[in-house]
């Protein structure tokens, strides 16, 4: 049963020649009978053999009578009685426990996880799961533990973090194979196949879910048949297969209507409605498509899809109020369901399930000449759970963006905004002025993606100056020279980035001019665009013009943490960091300075310090950052305790410790962060210490140098010492950093940003 193979468990159970010798065994064997009925949808069979079993156990209750109950959930489950479901598997939860049964406790834990799953709760989906794995692993029950991982690489991917969802399904997938579980080994392999559809890798997708059904229908398991044809069906319309998915969406069809679940016939239903669009029966596609999005029965996934769905087809036929307003009713949907989210873990990655639904209306939007109105809504779905986080938006926000002032924004940021949008079809840059607001259109985001990605790796290793490299140069013409005429020497330019761009330093751009202004004119100067202007990084129009209430001119603390003691070989001491204290400690008076360095340097001492009494905060340290888990990235500090990871202060306890510093400078390696949500930006160090709030952050994309970094911090303080703003006196260390001889290489100087929060 274990192993998915339900046919074979009811052989072996019916070759038995005599009755069981005992209640318990006998109990357990209608349990696993019924378990093995319900998943081959017998479903009179799978309840005639229950109900011998609860027979049994109303007269007396057995120890395997919590098998029983669980059993009974299961087949609540595979008729989709979901609440049923839940009671079931919380009952057998109490029984588990009551009796001591940690086995019965792991699969409950599974069953809860599974059930939440299905009802789209995915913070409390993830939580009964990974409880399950504990506890499975712990017992060193591998198949719980294998249905765990995969469960969690399911709720991972309807949160939209599709790198975690694949990590955990080929885990669970490969572990499946090896036990030969077939029935769960075709699931993980359809986990997998979304992840691929959602990356655009369609033919990947197509292999995964062959994969799949062949082995379902191997092992005759109905919802396996089920899931692996609507899958197929859905792939198949988006590779514009409609014979196909017509064939596919039917064989779906057919296994709900017989087993009369409602919730698994729309989304066969909706694959019709897409099949129906595409063929231009636009009054068979707008039927379908309502009735998908009305049915009691409907779920956030699939109402959002009809809605979105409806938007594009009175799109393509030309009813653009129409469009507008169903555009907006699908966004209102995903807003609604983001908001039942607890966590910031799953709030992030679910801006990713609602991209393609804000591309195609921003892209709509602008079609329709509504600039403005496309900016509102893209920065509406930008940095939301930093928003949230800081309380930037009004009670009931979901309706929709509250009014916009852009120039306004730019006048109290004293200086031009450009806001990135990249496109699946085509990206945007708006240039904001204190005055007006200019739109420009850009490539392709994966155009642009590309070049950036080349750049990046290009600094890594060489002096992109001198080489005069071709990308450095046709970013800068692509993302900078549409609004050049926009932007004035030595002012102040706020970079709102998007996508990859949030991993661009535009300091590093290479700067031709006369090509853009004066086609004829002597060849200038190759140059670094940070000779020309002073630029910040913002994580949405709306953060950088939050009121300044909270920004209250204070006196000159510091709080500085670092030299810390190294906790293993892999965190080395750094050389300079002593000195670099030293340095920054002399830019302030005595008095006004809190010290923690060597063994006094733990996470722990961080957080009893009252951070949020200074106003300056330093970190002389190594820094982590998680690709998987952003919020797990990290300052390497000195031993709290003999734990193994007590040396790392983590993001998700920088957050939750409030601040009100004027700047925190994380002299660390990759402290930006490596992982770029859609819509949330990077997500690491500097975005905890945003969100705790901080005013400004400076941190870094990528390994530092010890020396170089204390030259460049010495020059900074130097500057803020003189009144400078921290973006102005960045610039000023950086550029004689660049102007010197050892570190002029981008690599030395160009890690370093500076994030605002407050203009």
């Amino acid at each position: 049963m274990l192993r998915g193979m339900s046919q074979d468990a009811l052989t072996l159970l019916n070759y038995q020649s005599t009755t069981p010798a005992t209640r318990d065994a006998l109990v357990e064997a209608l349990a696993i009978e019924g378990v093995a009925h319900a998943r081959l949808h017998q479903f009179p069979e799978a309840e005639e053999t229950l109900g011998r079993a609860m027979q049994i156990c109303q007269v007396s209750s057995e120890v395997t009578c919590g098998d029983v109950i669980r059993a009974r959930g299961v087949l609540a489950v595979q008729r989709g009685q979901i609440d049923s479901a839940r009671q079931l598997f919380g009952q057998s939860l109490q029984f588990a426990r009551a009796h001591n049964d940690r086995f019965l406790e792991a699969t409950a834990l599974l069953n809860l996880g599974l059930g939440a799953l299905r009802e789209q709760h995915f913070d409390e989906a993830i939580d009964w799961t990974d409880a399950a794995y504990r506890t499975s692993s712990a017992l060193g029950a591998g198949a719980i533990a294998e249905k765990a991982l995969g469960n969690l690489g399911w709720a991972y991917y309807y949160l939209g973090d599709f790198e975690k969802s694949l990590e955990k399904s080929l885990e669970a997938e490969k572990i499946a194979t090896q036990a030969g579980d077939v029935i769960d080994q075709l699931i993980w392999i359809t986990a997998a196949g979304n992840v691929y559809a959602s990356r655009g890798d369609l033919a990947g997708a197509t292999r995964s879910y062959r994969q799949a059904l062949d082995l379902a229908i191997k092992t005759g398991g109905k919802e396996a048949i089920y899931d692996a044809c609507r899958a197929l069906a859905l792939v198949s319309v988006d590779s514009g297969a409609l014979d196909e998915a017509r064939k596919y969406s039917d064989e779906a069809l057919d296994i709900a209507y017989t087993d009369k679940n409602r919730l698994e016939e729309l989304y066969p239903l909706l694959v019709n409605g897409l099949i129906a669009a595409r063929l231009h029966d636009g009054a068979e596609a707008d039927r379908i498509f309502r009735e998908v999005e009305n049915d009691p029965k409907t779920n956030a996934s699939l109402k959002f899809r009809a809605e979105s769905a409806l938007a594009q087809l009175y799109e393509d036929q030309g009813r653009s109020a129409a469009a507008d307003r169903e555009y907006q009713t699908a966004l209102k949907t995903i807003e609604a369901s983001r908001s039942t989210l607890r966590r910031d873990d799953s709030k992030l990655p679910f801006s990713n399930n609602s991209r393609h639904v804000y591309d195609d209306y921003v892209h709509f939007l602008v079609a329709n000449k509504k600039n403005d109105e496309a900016l509102r809504w893209a920065d509406f779905s930008r940095a939301r759970t930093l928003i949230d986080g800081l309380g930037l938006l009004p009670t009931g926000s979901s309706a929709g963006p509250p009014p916009l002032d852009a120039p306004q924004i730019a006048r109290r940021a004293r200086g031009t905004l450009l806001f990135y949008w990249l496109g699946e079809k085509q990206s945007y840059l708006w240039a904001i002025t204190p005055h007006n607001t200019s739109l420009f259109t850009l490539p392709p985001g994966k155009e642009i993606d590309d070049a950036v990605h080349r750049y990046r790796e290009a600094l890594k290793v060489e002096d992109v100056l001198a080489s005069a490299d071709k990308d450095g140069q046709s970013l800068y013409q692509t993302l900078i020279g549409p609004a050049y005429k926009l932007l004035e020497k030595d002012r102040k330019v706020f970079v709102i980035p998007d996508g990859s761009l949030n991993n661009l330093n535009f300091e590093t751009l290479l700067v031709s001019r006369s090509k853009l202004s004066e086609p004829n004119a002597p060849e200038p100067k190759l140059h670094y665009w940070i000779e020309d202007v002073t630029i910040a990084d913002a994580s949405s129009l709306r953060v950088l013009g939050a009121s300044r209430a909270d920004h209250e001119e204070r006196d000159r603390t510091l709080l500085i943490v670092g030299n810390s003691v190294a906790p293993n070989d892999e965190y080395r001491e750094l050389p300079q960091a002593a000195a670099q204290m030293r340095s920054v400690e002399s830019h302030f008076p005595k008095g006004r300075q809190k010290i923690l360095t060597r063994e006094q340097a733990t996470p722990s001492a961080y957080l009893a310090s009252s951070p949020e009494r200074f106003s300056y905060i330093h970190f002389v340290a190594h820094g982590t950052a998680s690709q998987l888990s952003p919020l797990d990235s990290a300052i390497v500090l000195s031993k709290d305790s003999a734990q193994d990871n007590s040396f790392k202060l983590y993001a998700r306890d920088i957050k939750g410790q409030k601040l009100r510093a004027d700047l925190v400078t994380i002299s660390a390696c990759y402290s930006a962060g490596e992982r770029s949500y859609s819509g949330e930006g990077l997500v690491g160090l500097s975005w905890a210490f945003l969100a705790a709030g901080a005013h400004n952050v400076i941190a870094a994309l990528w390994d530092v140098s010890d020396a170089s970094t204390a030259q460049l911090m010495d020059k900074f303080y130097d500057e803020l010492n003189q009144g400078a703003r921290p973006d102005a006196a960045l610039r000023t260390a950086k550029l004689s950093l660049l102007h010197g001889k050892e570190f002029h290489n981008p690599f030395y100087w160009a890690p370093f940003q500076l994030y605002a929060r407050l203009a």
